[in-house]
């Protein structure tokens, strides 16, 4: 409610009235009777992992576009289930399902992934990202992430994030295939899991390796992809080309206007709905493949570093 009222007020400063509708606003201001107006085509849902499902399948009942944040859903049972609920509604209602993942708008990561296929085979790769989440950080302090009903914590819930920026890179053509992890929980106020040590390998045999820490006092936010000419370092806003290696190595580097990304894939879901052919960057088949490779860390982790194979890539 308070987000909703705050979001009105700042429509009406710029001249624009705008009808809140929530859950203490009485049944007339529902979410089922936003859904029957006939002037509005889609909705776009931020809302707590666990909820969220429920309100895109009512969506796509009602005929209305979704553009949902990530993850599509706190386990893979979970969202293949919403994927195949989607599947069958929307032969009904033509309705659309788009997953909001801002890392595959981002420029240095659409970039990286060009320059990496400038330079021969594909050798190997690190994804390195340690922070603190401190109690003081505003998505700390939200309920649901405080305390979990999900698996991973923050591991899933910015995890997805990372595994679609790895994804970008390597592209559909080095798809990961198995994967061994051990987890940890190293902040007690990050539960259930804040640490993932992994070694991933492709379909096609390179092997790299993931490390995520939302709860460590190192800093870094690395992602790299070596081929047999050189390698990559992409950020969102910058990529590093590195021609040849030692001596003779020489660097090029393209900077970009800071971005989240978040503005560029709403337009891109707009774009979607008004040429009639979703975006294949927001498919829901890709968010569950972001999930997917979370999720199998995890369990490897859980498994005392048991070997995972993975279906959705």
């Amino acid at each position: 409610m308070k987000s909703a009222e705050e979001t009105a007020k700042l429509a009406a400063e710029a001249g624009t009235t705008v009808d809140v509708y929530s859950s203490e606003s009485g049944p007339e201001k529902s979410y089922d009777e936003l859904l029957k107006r006939s002037d509005i085509d889609g909705v776009i849902l931020a809302l707590p992992i666990i909820d969220q499902p429920s309100y895109i399948e009512k969506a796509l009942v009602a005929g209305k576009h979704v553009l949902a944040e990530k993850p599509i859903a706190k386990d893979i049972e979970t969202a293949a289930k919403l994927i195949e609920f989607y599947k069958k509604v929307s032969t009904e209602t033509k309705a659309t399902l788009a997953i909001a993942e801002n890392f595959r708008f981002m420029k240095g990561f659409l970039t990286g992934a060009e320059e990496i296929k400038k330079l021969g085979r594909v050798t190997g790769f690190i994804v390195r990202l340690n922070s603190m989440m401190e109690t003081s950080n505003k998505y700390y302090n939200t309920s649901w992430r405080t305390k979990p009903d999900y698996q991973g914590g923050f591991l899933l819930d910015g995890g997805v994030h990372f595994t679609a920026g790895l994804r970008k890179l390597l592209g559909p053509e080095h798809p990961v295939a198995s994967l061994t992890a051990l987890t940890s929980l190293v902040a007690s106020h990050l539960p259930p899991k804040d640490t993932i040590n992994a070694i991933l390998q492709t379909k096609d045999g390179i092997v790299g390796s993931y490390i995520h820490s939302a709860g460590t006092t190192m800093d870094a936010f690395d992602f790299q992809v070596a081929c047999e000419n050189g390698c990559v370092k992409a950020w969102s806003d910058k990529v590093v080309t590195v021609h040849g290696y030692g001596v003779n190595a020489k660097s090029e580097e393209k900077t970009y206007e800071k971005s989240s990304g978040v503005k560029e894939e709403v337009q891109a879901w707009a774009e979607a709905i008004v040429a009639g052919t979703p975006n294949p960057e927001q498919s829901p088949e890709q968010a569950l493949a972001d999930l997917e490779l979370v999720e199998k860390m995890l369990t490897s982790g859980d498994q005392d570093g048991a070997k995972q194979t993975l279906q959705y890539q």
